[in-house]
């Protein structure tokens, strides 16, 4: 009789729901990963991935690239490093640096919660965004949310002392469980105080997201964390 296979499957934050790839998108991947892409199994980063020594913006799930392209343009003195497990949002990623002439972002393709351990040194980032992160509603799929206890210890390790963590999102009661969370992880003060939401910086842009909650009617908490 065959054994069943008890080994953990990981929980992941997201759904794999691709969709269709542009000819330009593959093209994409095809031509400019050599420039623009840090393969999964690659050598960890640290400050120095541009050479000399960068402060290094992270954003975790950056979607179709506007906000990372946007701010890598707007403060091109920093590094910028995007995750995002979609293709067709990377695809179109590498087509905006390519066709803005940006040289200061690097984009991995996969699961932060998995890649992100093993590509990132410690100590070695200043800034991470996660904007808008699907806030999984259902209770029985709160499971999913990346923003939990074990992520955000990850993501203090990977921060310089001082360096900082922002959080946007338009969900009242995921933004109320994060600052717990991030009360409670060894290694992250929050920014504002005990229990308080912070306000938006100038530097974040507004995102897709952002858009549509506020169209719906939804408030936008903004959370910044400082690693100690």
């Amino acid at each position: 009789m065959r054994q069943a296979n008890t080994k953990s499957r990981p929980v992941r934050s997201f759904v794999r729901r691709e969709g269709r790839m542009t000819t330009a998108q593959k093209r994409a991947l095809a031509d400019l990963w050599a420039i623009y892409g840090i393969d999964d199994d690659a050598t960890p980063v640290d400050e120095h991935l541009f050479g000399d020594p960068r402060d290094l913006t992270l954003e975790i799930g950056f979607g179709d690239g506007d906000t990372l392209v946007t701010m890598a343009s707007e403060e091109p003195e920093r590094g910028f490093i995007g995750i995002d497990p979609h293709r067709p949002g990377a695809g179109r990623t590498l087509l905006q640096l390519e066709r803005a002439s940006i040289d200061n972002v690097r984009v991995i393709i996969g699961d932060g919660a998995q890649l992100l351990p093993q590509l990132i040194t410690s100590a070695s980032l200043a800034r991470v965004l996660v904007l808008f992160p699907d806030p999984w509603p259902k209770k029985r799929h709160h499971k999913r949310r990346l923003l939990n206890p074990e992520f955000l210890q990850m993501i203090s390790d990977k921060l310089k002392p001082a360096g900082t963590l922002h959080i946007a999102t338009d969900w009242a009661e995921y933004a109320g469980e994060i600052l717990i969370a991030i009360e409670s992880t060894p290694g992250l003060v929050n920014a504002t105080g005990v229990g308080q939401f912070a306000i938006k910086p100038k530097w974040r842009p507004t995102t897709k997201y952002e858009r549509r909650g506020l169209k719906l009617g939804h408030s936008v908490f903004d959370i910044a964390a400082i690693r100690k």
